[in-house]
Parts: structure tokens; sequence; C-alpha cells
């Protein structure tokens, strides 16, 4: 079957589903959405809702379905599986989320989609090595959100800190999606001047630098507890991000971001999942992009990954059809 390149699917209708698809209603690059959840009344309310603003946006058919609707979806959004509760870390839903993906794999391979499927669910670096294990769709068209968000939160953070537009701040995020995420203080920037000097052209030469990293490390670490706390769940950011990697996907933009996909060596890592920069664009992920990390970075990156590695090596990745 054709790809449709204006048709999204979106797979799974909870807080960060929902949110993920009224957020690419308004941004204009879809005509034709379908979303799917085990609850179909969900589905159908949250397509009815949505799709009441379309005359007051974008024209787009946003309507539930089922599984046979996703065959030609340009991009598969997958955010289905349990919610991260208080007190929670996103690797204490491993069990329960590769359960609820088992069957959903399993429809999609029996439905060989062409287009690209974007893995949202938590924990999302190790949902996204099974679902490219196990869709059928090949690794390069099958990669998670990653730590698009926990870089976001870094440049806000940054931008606040420094009163500058976070959009001229680059810096990435790297490693697991939780826990064991590496912030690249090393290569960061404001407009290709380094930090330090970015720092002192600000009035702020004397601050302890090192100081100000730590405390802006672990606030983007621990920004989604504070939030869930709070408000007990986070899915607006994350909907933004969902927006900001389909863009670079459906406009074939070839965007840097920092997206979780299968390592084969890169990094020297091997067989894990876990986000690094990558080239973006219409064929899904196209090559990496080898930033210089130092050598502290380099050595939390591996420790990342056998975070990742300990925590599904009792994950089974047969297909049973």
């Amino acid at each position: 079957m054709s790809v449709n390149h204006r048709k999204v699917a979106v797979i799974g209708c909870g807080f960060v589903g929902s949110t993920s698809a009224f957020a690419l209603m308004q941004s204009g690059l879809f005509s034709e959405m379908v979303l799917l959840d085990v609850n179909q009344d969900k589905a159908e309310g949250e397509a009815m809702d949505i799709s009441h603003g379309t005359a007051l946006s974008n024209p787009m058919r946003v309507y539930a379905g089922t599984y046979d609707d996703i065959a030609d979806a340009a991009i598969i959004v997958v955010t289905a599986g349990a919610a991260q509760k208080p007190g929670e870390t996103r690797l204490d839903l491993i069990h329960k989320n590769v359960s609820i993906f088992s069957g959903i794999m399993k429809e999609i391979r029996a439905r060989k989609p062409e287009g690209i499927m974007l893995v949202v669910a938590n924990p999302v670096d190790i949902l996204t090595y099974y679902a490219a294990k196990t869709s059928g769709m090949g690794e390069t068209r099958v990669f998670g959100s990653g730590t698009v968000l926990d870089t976001s939160r870094l440049r806000t953070l940054l931008g606040t800190k420094l009163d500058v537009d976070s959009r001229s701040i680059h810096a990435y995020i790297v490693g697991e999606h939780g826990d064991s995420e590496i912030v690249c203080w090393s290569n960061a920037n404001v407009s290709g001047v380094p930090l330090p000097d970015f720092f002192a052209l600000r009035g702020m030469g004397d601050i302890d630098l090192v100081a100000a990293q730590n405390e802006i490390s672990n606030d983007v670490k621990n920004s989604a507890y504070e939030i869930i706390a709070k408000k007990h769940a986070t899915y607006y950011g994350i909907g933004m991000s969902v927006t900001r990697i389909c863009r670079a996907i459906i406009k074939d933009e070839k965007s840097v971001l920092p997206v979780s996909t299968v390592l084969h060596g890169e990094y020297g890592i091997e067989e894990c999942a876990l986000s690094v920069p990558a080239i973006v664009g219409h064929n899904g992920i196209e090559s990496l992009v080898p930033i210089s990390m130092s050598e502290d970075e380099r050595t939390a990156l591996d420790n990342s990954s056998r975070v990742l590695k300990e925590n599904m090596s009792d994950i089974s990745f047969e297909v049973n059809d």
C-alpha cells in the first residue's frame, strides 16, 4: 500500500496521545488523522472534540479507527502505555508497557506499514528497541522521541539563566530519557560562543560554572517528577516535541534532533536504543551526527547504555504471531 504523506495515526489516547493529536491538528502538517485506543469510546470522544476545532484552525479529517486505518499513514505515533505515577521512574514501567507493546506490534506487523513509527511511550528507549526488533518496519523507520523534550527543557532553563532566546542555544542531552541522561556541556554554546564566554558576556563571569551546570542538569532531570507531583502527568511539552519531530519528517527538514535509535557500534555502544543527535528527514533517521564529547561524558553515555541493557535483560524479543 502506498504512503499517504498527509496522514498521521496516533495509537493511544491518554493525556500524551490526545495532547499530541491536538498539537498535530494545529500544526497544519496533515489533512487526515486517525486515533486508536483500547477504549474505543475514548478514541471517538477525542476525535470528535479535536475535529470540532478544525474550522477554527486547519482543515483536517479526524476520526477514530482501527489498525487497518494505519497501513497507509506517513507517521504512526505510539503513545499507548501505562502512565508514570508520582514516585515512579520511567524504568518502573518496563514490563507493563512491553506487554502492551507486544499486542500493538503484532497488529502493526500484520499491516506492513511503509511509513515511519515514532515511539513516545515510556520507557521510550527500551520500547523503541522493542518496536524496532518486533514491528517488522526496520530500524531506520522506527525511532523514539528520546531526549528531544529534555533538550528543550535544557535550552529553556539556560535561556532563562542567560536572559537570551533559548532558540539561539545549541546544547544536547543524550543517553537515556531518564535518570542516567547526560548533558553535553563540553560542546554547549550560544550561537557559536562557548558557555563560559557567554556567561562572561552577560556579566556573570565570576559565577561558579560547574555549580550552575549541575543545578540546571538536576532541574532538567527532575522536572518531569516535579510536574507529575504537582499535576499527575506531563503532556504539553511532549505533545510539542512530537509535532517538532513530525515536522522534520514531513517537510524533509534534515533537522538534527536527539532522538532514540538503535546503535550498532556508534559511540562504542552495541544493540541498545538511546538518544544521540541524528539527521531526521523524509525517510526517518538518515544518519547519526558524531558530536564531540568529553571523556567524562563518554563514560556517562556508556553507563547510560548499561543501565538500559540491564533493565531489558529479561525481555523477550521473539515474534510470535
